[in-house]
């Protein structure tokens, strides 16, 4: 009988080294691929202006954003849709968030199982998540400026398991109940009183549910925490990425914590900074205004500062649950949680100077530099 041998054909994102040995992933490899700008480093000021080259496939003006911290783990690409302009549809395998860093558009989203097209306009600041395996065609409405947007996934760990990143896109498979799932989609979010505590961020019962939120800086649907300020936790439908916004007052900051990595952070609305570090090493100072985003890596402290005249927000998309770290949890406050009266004094310090150059002074309360364990409340700012 005749035999047909295999016929092998290399991959070219993988390397030919054992995993073990190289530091880049499928993922970076296949980033490098494409042509367009990488941006490293800790933080990025502003993703509205940050450069961008042209990716043919996509018929537009992108850049990739990999930051320390996300790393096999986090896919974070900026997108520019030119004025008037609509994108070619693409289908992904994956979830997505996208972030409206600026402008006006329109996205049509649907299955190939005949389902009917979803249709939603997004403006600044708007966040809406995209199902597996769905298309995706975006558009500008206007004529006079593009409009950028920030996408949001988990393609790099997938890329470690199956390691051909064609896969991903325009991938025929359908999920046999996928019209059932987008039957109710970009509607209003709902909110979820009683919720599995393991899902949200924080152990909270209360969170939003939906997958299109118009404006995160105008939302205002938010809950006390105890490191200082409001927060709203947000789930998806059909979906394990979640995220969180945390709002807290002018002149106040954050105790510093840490967690697992791959969150990126990126600020709607306010001015500050947050410093980054290892533990027992030299701190980063991440400067922040609308636009600007940052990735605390794998278990660094990190803590956020309001030296702005008005309440600065900070929208953290989340990585796998299985990165999330457990820094929230009570027991593990000791550890992963620095208290206002253990923290390095130059962390005041550095507060009071910033807020002094813009004629400021801080409105820190001094319970927090006194007692232990200092839990904010709404009476106390």
């Amino acid at each position: 009988m005749a035999t047909q041998s295999a016929e092998l054909t290399a991959n070219p994102y993988q390397s030919s080294q054992a995993a073990v040995e190289v530091k880049a992933y499928t993922y970076d490899r296949w980033m490098e691929s494409i042509g367009i700008p990488i941006h490293r480093g800790f933080f990025i000021e502003d993703l509205r202006t940050v450069e961008l080259g042209w990716w043919d496939e996509r018929q537009c003006n992108a850049a990739f954003v990999q930051l320390m911290g996300q790393e096999g783990i986090t896919s974070a690409v900026v997108m520019e849709i030119a004025p008037g302009k609509t994108l070619p549809p693409v289908k992904f395998a994956l979830d997505e968030l996208i972030y409206v860093l600026q402008g006006r558009g329109v996205s049509t989203v649907w299955t190939a199982d005949g389902a009917p097209k979803k249709t939603f306009e997004w403006q600044d600041r708007s966040l809406f998540q995209i199902g597996s395996n769905c298309y995706l065609q975006l558009g500008n409405m206007r004529g006079d400026r593009p409009a950028r947007l920030l996408r949001y996934s988990y393609l790099p760990l997938a890329t470690s398991l199956v390691t051909e990143p064609s896969f991903y896109f325009n991938n025929p498979f359908q999920k046999a109940d996928s019209s059932k799932q987008e039957m109710d989609a970009y509607s209003e979010a709902k909110l979820i009183e009683n919720g599995d505590p393991s899902l949200a961020w924080g152990g909270n019962r209360v969170y939003w549910f939906g997958n299109f939120f118009p404006d995160m800086a105008a939302w205002d649907k938010l809950t006390t925490n105890r490191r200082g300020g409001m927060s709203v936790t947000i789930m998806f439908p059909n979906s394990e990425m979640s995220c969180h916004m945390s709002v807290f007052p002018t002149r106040t900051y954050k105790k510093a914590h840490r967690h697992g990595p791959g969150r990126v952070i990126v600020i709607p609305a306010g001015e500050g900074y947050s410093v980054l570090w290892e533990e027992g090493k030299e701190k980063i100072v991440a400067p922040w205004h609308e636009g600007s985003m940052f990735v605390p890596p794998n278990k660094w402290f990190h803590q956020h500062f309001n030296v702005g005249a008005t309440p600065a927000r900070y929208l953290a998309l989340h990585p796998p649950r299985q990165f999330r770290g457990h820094a929230e949890k009570i027991e593990d406050r000791a550890k992963d949680m620095i208290e206002y009266v253990d923290e390095d004094p130059w962390i005041r310090e550095k507060f009071e100077g910033e807020l002094a150059k813009g004629r400021l002074t801080t409105l820190m309360p001094q319970d927090a530099y006194t007692v232990k364990s200092y839990n904010w409340h709404p009476t106390k700012g």
